[in-house]
């Protein structure tokens, strides 16, 4: 039960063939250089277990002139030193070897980060906008930060580690075995306990690190939700409310991160007193046997003697440090394997579909009304039908938009629409007012596409829009949203973002119809003013205003505006309405509004009331039905 009293979700465990997946990512990426990396990798690690070998030698040089009574220094060196400048050269190797891996190591980590978050972005932005609806911002923003960083440990430091302490772990036992194999097996009952411990150990982590990892991102979610919404905060005086549920997010994310740490923590100590309590029983097991004059089983044939039992202790240090080293990794493999479960639940995710075949093209009409697809930008648009029989039908994009009997619900179970029809002729002005919650913004919506109806038929220019590819169906819209995003760049950037290849005098020109231009141009650097933070250095009108202008510029057929004016003054309303008028003109235009003096000459003016149309018609004739509208206008009703 968790502190609700509510059952708990049973636990996920690791995905094996996440790591599977991150190690053919890698090789993919860099098929060349990872064998390159992983050859000098074991160079270094075989390298660096070979000198024991050569000490043994040494150790040998200097017991047999002890035993001989005549040690000579000068006889010896000359004995040792071959010796000494191979072991100096051997290390030296492991010097270049390690230098050499760990320069790619860190190429390959980065170019593999760079190339994960590309794939995560790219993945992000075909998703569709019901994933945003759904997600917290800032747990998806965890997956860049914080889910990320644990894939640099895992490929920089835990696999080239793993490897790297796998070959001398299995180089060093065969040295063992070949000098002794009585107390290899030592050695081996002192592993098999420490894999023991690191199994329990690790499988206590785990579930605590996978845990770790969404409580981090939920923290990171509520922090960004909380940034967006501290004026919110502030103007309730709920400062100490928010600090409250923080408190109890982060204190989840402090238990869950205690015990995966507390568990690996221990790990290391526990693991590397087994070694010290191993390499004890050697030396005590070693002299008993060379007291005893115990034979000797091994590989060489050699006798106990003093110089195989000092090198064979350091080579049991080496063997345990080594495979401590190898349980250690174990977190960070964890915590990468948590992390990397969520990035590929995020790149797995069913992006937005898109079946259309319809696109939207440059095109010429000649005096005959025939219509020839051009390269050349002409202000003119069709559409271009292939068929199945291979041919091809050019359709004027006038923006006749038909909506017939549509039904459409977030969920399955619930309708927001129902049976609702639109008609909407070339350069006609539709207006939707109603409640909040009536439907009215869900109607664009359909139009664009972000979601897909249920049931009935939505047609552009005749055209049902589900054969239509999306980006062409929505490059022939223009959207100005209730809500303004504006990105960090200049004013002119901004404007610009509507239509890329937009001269500087056509932004000018959009600003100018939208009536942005009069407070652009007295900003400190006008155009080139840099805007961050969402435009919070302008007022919320003048945030509007541009993105009016980034509308404006695109110069598309069909204008959606959802609450357009909703953030301006009375004054700056008849500014902005006067351009928008201009812009309106020739296109088909759909406008939510509260404010009806905004919707008065629409051609059709729609009322909704819980996703039906319960009213249409022009403003007078709704007027003198004396309905919905009417008490709307007059007063009676209030738009919630």
């Amino acid at each position: 039960m968790d502190r609700h009293g509510q059952p708990k979700p049973p636990r996920k465990k690791l995905n094996g063939n996440v790591l599977l997946r991150i190690i053919k990512i890698l090789f993919k990426s860099y098929p060349v250089m990872i064998p390159i990396v992983a050859l000098f990798i074991i160079l270094s690690a075989i390298v660096s277990s070979i000198p024991a070998i050569f000490i043994q030698k040494v150790f040998a040089i200097i017991v047999e002139h002890l035993e001989q009574g005549n040690l000579n220094w000068a006889v010896a060196s000359k004995e040792i030193m071959p010796i000494v400048t191979i072991l100096i050269a051997l290390y030296l190797f492991s010097i270049t070897f390690t230098t050499v891996q760990s320069q790619c190591m860190a190429y390959i980590t980065q170019g593999f980060l760079s190339k994960m978050r590309v794939n995560m972005f790219r993945s992000m932005q075909n998703l569709p906008i019901k994933y945003f609806d759904t997600h917290k911002h800032g747990d998806i923003m965890s997956h860049y930060t914080n889910d990320i960083d644990t894939l640099r440990q895992l490929v920089s430091q835990s696999l080239p580690t793993i490897l790297q302490s796998a070959v001398i772990v299995t180089s060093v036992l065969f040295i063992m075995l070949y000098y002794s194999v009585f107390m290899t097996l030592v050695v081996i009952a002192g592993i098999l306990l420490m894999v023991f411990v690191a199994k329990k150990v690790g499988g206590g982590s785990a579930k605590y690190f996978i845990r770790q990892q969404k409580a981090v991102g939920k923290t990171e979610g509520y922090i960004q939700e909380m940034m967006n919404g501290q004026k919110v905060v502030k103007v309730f005086c709920r400062e100490e409310r928010v600090k409250e549920d923080f408190d109890k997010i982060n204190d989840e994310l402090f238990n869950d991160s205690f015990r995966a740490h507390a568990y690996a923590n221990i790990l290391g100590p526990i693991n590397m007193n087994i070694g010290n309590i191993l390499y004890v029983a050697c030396a005590t097991i070693g002299g008993v046997f060379l007291v005893s004059g115990i034979p000797n089983v091994s590989l060489s044939g050699l006798a106990f003697t003093i110089d195989i039992i000092v090198p064979f202790l350091n080579m049991t240090k080496q063997f345990t440090g080594n495979v401590n080293q190898l349980s250690q990794q174990i977190n960070s493999i964890i915590m990468a394997m948590a992390g990397a479960e969520r990035i590929f639940t995020l790149m797995n995710e069913e992006p937005e579909t898109d079946n259309g075949y319809v696109t939207l093209v440059n095109c010429k009409i000649d005096e005959n009304g025939n219509i020839m697809e051009t390269d050349e930008r002409t202000g003119h648009w069709a559409w271009k039908h292939p068929h199945s029989d291979g041919t091809l039908t050019y359709t004027e994009l006038k923006g006749d938009v038909l909506m017939d009997s549509v039904d459409f619900g977030y969920t399955e179970d619930k309708l927001v629409l129902r049976n609702v029809s639109v008609f909407a002729n070339p350069g006609q002005k539709i207006a939707f007012v109603g409640a909040t919650g009536s439907g009215k913004t869900t109607i664009t919506n359909l139009i664009n596409r972000f979601y897909d109806i249920a049931d009935g038929k939505i047609r552009y220019d005749g055209i049902n829009i589900n054969k239509i590819k999306k980006s062409d169906l929505r490059r022939s819209l223009g959207i100005v949203l209730q809500e303004t995003n504006l990105f960090t760049g200049t004013v002119m950037d901004n404007i610009r973002y509507g239509r890329l290849e937009a001269s500087d005098e056509e932004c000018i020109a959009a600003a100018k119809l939208t009536g942005a231009d009069d407070f652009i141009t007295r900003l400190p650097d006008g155009y080139g003013t840099l805007l961050t933070g969402n435009g919070s250095n302008l007022s919320q009108g003048q945030r509007q205003l541009i993105a009016i202008a980034r509308a404006a510029v695109a110069d598309p057929p069909v204008m959606i505006l959802d609450e357009a004016t909703s953030s301006i003054d009375t004054r700056t309303e008849a500014i902005v309405q006067r351009g928008m008028d201009k812009l309106m003109e020739g296109r088909t235009v759909f406008v939510i509004a509260h404010r009806l003096s905004t919707v008065k000459n629409s051609d059709v003016i729609m009322v909704l009331d819980h996703g039906e149309i319960i009213e249409r018609g022009d403003h007078e004739s709704l007027l003198a039905q004396k309905g919905t509208y009417y008490q709307l206008y007059v007063g009676a009703f209030e738009l919630e």
